[in-house]
């Protein structure tokens, strides 16, 4: 047997419903193939749904979803929540990070240890628990990178296009700050980047990001 009959198997073996609009969809098939992923139109039928593991991509903090997502308690609950501390075990959904060879698991209970090693076996990932904080590491890290970008070329000392040529010169990462941002949406860096800095003004939003993001939401 190949490996993608391998890989089929085991997904076979272990039922994954997932929750993901169109764009997350697409992101998730181009990170783990076609799969045979149980995928779920609205967060109710992904409670009630019977699954082993349930992955909420399109999560937001709300009292009403925690509820209904809480219909599953005690199985393993995975939600695309970057920023706040959530009743579930959460990782990074942001765009490009669903390939990484190792995610990001916060707030992940010592009894979903098993299940969770069982899932990640399954999509061929590996993973760590992080601290519960706001950005975990990952997406902390990138979003700096980023708000400082803005600071740069808000302050005009270089353009947006040489800060990225730069930046992929000069330190080798596949995309410059701006390049990272565009993918990821300013809004999500801009967000977590705006709760970084309730805790420390080291994290001051760069002025410009701010008001490319006020344009958006305008």
């Amino acid at each position: 047997m190949g490996e993608k009959g391998l890989f089929l198997q085991k997904i076979r073996s272990m039922q994954i419903a997932i929750l993901a609009n169109d764009d997350q969809k697409q992101a998730w098939v181009a990170a783990f193939g076609e799969g045979d992923w149980l995928w779920c139109g609205s967060v109710r039928a992904l409670a009630a749904s019977t699954a082993d593991v349930y992955v909420d991509m399109s999560y937001h903090k709300d009292p009403e979803r925690d509820a209904v997502l809480m219909q599953r308690s005690g199985a393993l609950i995975l939600v695309n929540e970057v920023v706040d501390s959530v009743p579930f075990a959460r990782f990074n959904g942001w765009n490009g990070f669903l390939k990484r060879a190792v995610w990001e698991i916060a707030g992940l209970s010592e009894e979903q240890r098993a299940i969770c090693d069982r899932f990640f076996e399954t999509i061929g990932k590996q993973y760590r628990v992080v601290p519960d904080v706001p950005g975990m590491i990952g997406a902390r890290v990138v979003a700096c990178i980023i708000n400082e970008a803005y600071i740069t070329a808000g302050d005009g000392i270089s353009s947006k296009e040489d800060i990225d040529i730069a930046m992929k010169l000069g330190t080798g990462y596949p995309y410059g700050p701006f390049e990272w941002a565009e993918s990821i949406g300013k809004e999500q860096v801009f967000r977590l980047m705006k709760r970084l800095a309730t805790e420390d003004s080291r994290y001051t939003v760069a002025p410009l990001l701010i008001n490319e993001c006020v344009k958006i939401q305008g």
